[in-house]
C-alpha cells in the first residue's frame, strides 16, 4: 500500500457522513467506569503484582520439607491445596532463586490457571520467561498465545513516515516538527554522544560525549560531561562543563537537581572509587562554578559499575544502574533514598519485575508523574536489541513494564530516555541497526505510547453486520486535542485492538481494510471506554448501489449530495492500488432506449472522472459502461420500480492473490 495509507488517513477526516445500502456501519459505546478512589491522573489501574520481600535481605531461599509437601500434593493433584504452599514459598524468593528456581514460577503459573486466575497465571508465567536461564521457545510460544487477545500488532513503521510527512499540510493535526530527529552539529559528534538529562526547570540539557580524545585514564578516549541551552525554543551549541566536573578520569551520565545547585554523576577509574565506576554529587558555588565533588560512599556504590544516576520527583530518591554482584543479571536497576539524617540508604535492587537476566540500564523517573522510563534487552516486548519501558507506581508497587512503542524503539538500541518537564518532546541517545557503536542524540515530539498520561484504555471489535464475524484491517487513531502521535495497529483476528490514550481528549478513529469502506468516527474519550463496530463486508462477487447516487432527470452532472459517497470510493481506490473499478450506469425503460443508453454512459463516464481527478487514479484502473435500460432490476409498474432501475453499479475487481499488507 506504500504512500496510499497516508492519503487515506488525512482525506478520510473530511468525509464522515454516509449511507451505502450495502455497507452501513454502526458503533455503541460503553464507558468503564474507575471505581478506584487511591486512582489519580498519571496512574494506570492496579494491577496484579507479586511482591518479593526476601529480595534484598537474603540471597537465596530453600526449605526442602515444604517443597516435598508440595511435590506430594502436585503427584495426588490436590492442586487447590498445593496452590497456597507453593505460593508462599516462592513469595519467600531471594535474587538467586530468580535463576536457580524459575520452574517453580512455571508450576506456580500453572496452578493459578488450573483455577483460572489467569491476572496471577499471567503474571508468574512472565517471571518465568523473564528470568529462565535455558531455551524457553516452546515456553514463550504458550505464553504468547494466552496473551494473543492483549498483544499489540503495529503496522510497519514506514506507513507512519509517510503519514507524519503528508500531514505537514493538513493544520487540523498539528503535525510534529520532525520524526527520529537528530539533534544535529551543534549538539552530536562523529563520535559517541548519549546520556541525555533534561532540567525541567532550567531547560539544561546534559549529555556525555568521547568527543574528547585527549589522554585518558584506562581508555582511548575522554568520556566527558556537556549542557546545552534551550533559548527561544533552540538549543544553544554544546559546551563543556569543564573543571572539575571533567578530568583526566572519565565522567558521564549525570542528572540535575530541580533547582539547577546539584549534579550527580558517574566517573570511572578514578583513584577514589570503590568500583571501576562510581556516583558522585557536586554542588554549585557562588560564582556560578562547581565544586565540593564528593563520592556518594559504599552504601550506595559497589565494587563494580554504578552509573547512570535519575531523581525521583521530590529528590529523595536515586535511581541508578549497576552491574554488581547478586543482582538478577548482568546489570539491575537499583536504587537508594535519603534517611532522616541526610544521608543516602544502603541500595536496593529494584526486584523482579523491572530487572530480568538481562541487561537493564539508564532509568529516568519522570518530573511530575510516578512513572520510571528504564532500557531493557530482557523484557517480553522487545523490538531491538535494548528498548525503552515505561513502568508505573500505583499502591506503591510498580507495574508490569510496557514498552512504548516503535515510534521510539526501533531495531536497533533505545538508550537514555528522558522527557521535558511538559511532556512534548522526548530525547534519547540511539544506534541504527548496522552501527549499534554509534549513538547519536535523537529529539522529537513525544508519541501517545510514551506519554505518561496516556492510561485511560480505549477497546474496540470490529465485526460484520450480517455475518457478526470478525473483520481485519488496520486501524489508527488520530489527536484531536493536541496532535500527540499514535502507533496504527493491525486489528487482532478476533476482530479486538485497543489503545491507551489520555483522558478528555478528543480523538479521530480511522479503521481501512480492502474488506469494507472506511470507517471514520471522532470519539471524546472520557474514561475507559469499550465499543463495538458493525459494518458490512464488501461483496466482490456483487455490484455495491449507493442510495445518494441519484442523477438530476436526463443529466449526468455529478451533484454535490453524491460527493461523500464517491469520496469513499475515491479512498478506497487510492488506498488499494491494486484493485480495479467496473462502474455500470442504469436507467430506467422509459423515453427512447438510444438515449437512455447514451445518457447512462454520459454518467458512468462522469462518475469516473471524478474518481480519478480526486483521487488521481491512473488510466486503465476504472471502466465506466453506459447500460441504458437493458439490465434491470424489477418489472416497472410503479414509480419506484423505475427509480431503483435508475441506478449506478460499482463493481470492484479484487486482485488475485490479495496483499493487504503489502
Amino acid at each position: 500500500m506504500r504512500c496510499f495509507l497516508l492519503i487515506y488517513l488525512v482525506l478520510a477526516l473530511f468525509f464522515t457522513s454516509w449511507e451505502p445500502l450495502k455497507a452501513q456501519t454502526k458503533l455503541s459505546l460503553k464507558r468503564k467506569a474507575v471505581t478506584d478512589s487511591t486512582l489519580h491522573q498519571g496512574q494506570p489501574k492496579p494491577e496484579v503484582v507479586i511482591d518479593f520481600p526476601n529480595v534484598n535481605k537474603i540471597p537465596y531461599y530453600e526449605n526442602r520439607r515444604i517443597l516435598r509437601e508440595i511435590n506430594r500434593l502436585e503427584r495426588r493433584r490436590q492442586y487447590d491445596k498445593a496452590l497456597p504452599i507453593l505460593r508462599e514459598y516462592v513469595d519467600n524468593f531471594g535474587i538467586e532463586n530468580f535463576s536457580r528456581n524459575t520452574p517453580l514460577l512455571w508450576r506456580l503459573a500453572q496452578l493459578y490457571e488450573r483455577v483460572n486466575d489467569m491476572a496471577h497465571a499471567k503474571a508468574y508465567y512472565r517471571l518465568a520467561i523473564k528470568h529462565h536461564r535455558a531455551d524457553l521457545q516452546n515456553i514463550k510460544q504458550y505464553y504468547d498465545s494466552l496473551e494473543a487477545k492483549t498483544k499489540s500488532f503495529y503496522v510497519p513503521l514506514h506507513y507512519y513516515y509517510e503519514l507524519v510527512e503528508y500531514r505537514k499540510s493538513v493544520n487540523t493535526f498539528q503535525p510534529p516538527k520532525g520524526v527520529y530527529t537528530n539533534m544535529g552539529p551543534d549538539i552530536n559528534s562523529k563520535y559517541e554522544d548519549y546520556g541525555p538529562t533534561i532540567n525541567a526547570n532550567t531547560e539544561r540539557l546534559i549529555f556525555t560525549s568521547r568527543r574528547n580524545r585527549g589522554p585518558a585514564i584506562n581508555s582511548g578516549y575522554n568520556e566527558d560531561l556537556f549542557y546545552t541551552d534551550n533559548t527561544n525554543g533552540a538549543w544553544e551549541q554544546a559546551k563543556s562543563f569543564g573543571k572539575p566536573i571533567n578530568s583526566v578520569y572519565n565522567e558521564g551520565s549525570a542528572c540535575l537537581s530541580k533547582d539547577g545547585q546539584t549534579l550527580y554523576f558517574a566517573r570511572c577509574d578514578c583513584p577514589d572509587s570503590y568500583g571501576n565506576c562510581d556516583l558522585y554529587v557536586a554542588k554549585k558555588m557562588k560564582n556560578d562554578t562547581w565544586g565540593n565533588v564528593k563520592n556518594l560512599g559504599l552504601q550506595v556504590n559497589s565494587p563494580s559499575w554504578d552509573s547512570q544516576p535519575a531523581l525521583s520527583q521530590n529528590e529523595d530518591t536515586l535511581y541508578f544502574a549497576s552491574d554488581r554482584l547478586g543482582g538478577f543479571g548482568t546489570s539491575d536497576i537499583y536504587f537508594t533514598y535519603k534517611q532522616k539524617n541526610g544521608r543516602w540508604a544502603p541500595a536496593q535492587n529494584m526486584g523482579p519485575v523491572i530487572n530480568t537476566r538481562e541487561n537493564e540500564v539508564s532509568p529516568f523517573f519522570h518530573p511530575k508523574y510516578q512513572v520510571l522510563y528504564f532500557s531493557s534487552r530482557g523484557q517480553l516486548l522487545n523490538n531491538g536489541d535494548f528498548d525503552i519501558y515505561k513502568t508505573y507506581r500505583v499502591n506503591g508497587r510498580w507495574q508490569e513494564p510496557r514498552n512504548i512503542g516503535p515510534l521510539v524503539n526501533g531495531k536497533g538500541s533505545e538508550y537514555y530516555f528522558t522527557i521535558d518537564g511538559k511532556s512534548q518532546n522526548l530525547y534519547y541517545a540511539r544506534s541504527e541497526e548496522n552501527d549499534l557503536k554509534n549513538l547519536d542524540l535523537f529529539s522529537f515530539p513525544l508519541p501517545m505510547e510514551a506519554h505518561p498520561l496516556a492510561v485511560t484504555r480505549l477497546e474496540g471489535t470490529l465485526l460484520d453486520s450480517v455475518t457478526n464475524q470478525p473483520l481485519t484491517g488496520i486501524v489508527s487513531v488520530i489527536d484531536l486535542t493536541n496532535g500527540i502521535e499514535v502507533a496504527s495497529k493491525y486489528i487482532r483476528k478476533d476482530g479486538s485492538f485497543d489503545f491507551d490514550l489520555i483522558d478528555k481528549n478528543r480523538y479521530m478513529l480511522l479503521i481501512q481494510s480492502p474488506d469494507f469502506f472506511s470507517v471514520e468516527k471522532e470519539i471524546d474519550l472520557k474514561q475507559d471506554t469499550v465499543f463495538k463496530i458493525m459494518t458490512s463486508a464488501i461483496d466482490y462477487k456483487i455490484p455495491l448501489i449507493f442510495k445518494n447516487i441519484e442523477f438530476d432527470e436526463e443529466k449526468s452532472d455529478i451533484k454535490p449530495i453524491m460527493e461523500p459517497i464517491l469520496d469513499r470510493i475515491v479512498l478506497f481506490m487510492v488506498d488499494h492500488p491494486a484493485f480495479k473499478l467496473k462502474i455500470g450506469g442504469h436507467t430506467d425503460g422509459s423515453g427512447d432506449l438510444d438515449f437512455n443508453t447514451q445518457l447512462s454512459q454520459k454518467r458512468a463516464d462522469s462518475i469516473k472522472k471524478y474518481i480519478e481527478q480526486k483521487g488521481k487514479i491512473p488510466e486503465g484502473r476504472i471502466e465506466a459502461w453506459g447500460y441504458g435500460s437493458s439490465e434491470q432490476l424489477r418489472e416497472e409498474k410503479t414509480e419506484e420500480d423505475r427509480r431503483i432501475n435508475r441506478r449506478v453499479e460499482f463493481k470492484l475487481i479484487k486482485p488475485e492473490p490479495a496483499n493487504f499488507k503489502e
